[in-house]
């Protein structure tokens, strides 16, 4: 568990917050996780499982404990940065190039996540950029947050650029 809290949570974790990033052609290791309407079932389970088989493959995470979770309505992925070159292991990929993600970090109750969503969201949209899948990583757990400075979870939602919406960005601000 070098790396992590002993609950599981990352010790470090990448300084994004308010940035965007391209996480393009990063290796990860890809782990499914059953959802029911988009809540994670067993998502300890999962990334106890993920952690294992990491183990089992040799592979070393860029931040260990530092999980990028994607959920949707009944299915999602436990996405974990490498820092190994390759593997030939079928759990592991590559994301594509570009990979842009905007980077927000949460502090608070989840109930009030969804206004930080949308606002960032609208950023995105504002921008010209159309915005794509929402990815979360729990930088704390309710066993390690009192020590931590509260809950705090990394939004990281995904976007491409969009020529029609760049165009419209660009005509509203002019």
């Amino acid at each position: 568990m070098e790396g992590r809290w002993p609950c599981g949570c990352p010790q470090h974790y990448p300084d994004w917050d308010g940035q965007d990033v391209n996480l393009g052609g990063y290796l990860v290791h890809s782990q499914k996780i059953p959802l029911f309407m988009h809540m994670p079932i067993g998502y300890e389970a999962r990334l106890d499982l993920q952690m294992k088989d990491m183990d089992r493959l040799e592979l070393k995470a860029r931040w260990p404990g530092f999980v990028l979770s994607r959920s949707a309505m009944f299915r999602g992925r436990l996405l974990c940065p490498l820092d190994n070159d390759h593997s030939p292991a079928r759990s592991v990929v590559r994301l594509p190039r570009p990979f842009h993600m905007r980077v927000l970090i949460f502090h608070g109750d989840v109930a009030d996540m969804r206004q930080q969503v949308s606002w960032m969201q609208s950023g995105l949209l504002d921008e010209g950029k159309m915005p794509k899948q929402l990815y979360l990583a729990y930088l704390t757990c309710p066993e390690c947050q009192q020590q931590r400075g509260g809950m705090q979870v990394m939004l990281l939602r995904q976007w491409v650029t969009n020529k029609t919406l760049h165009r419209k960005a660009n005509k509203n601000s002019a």
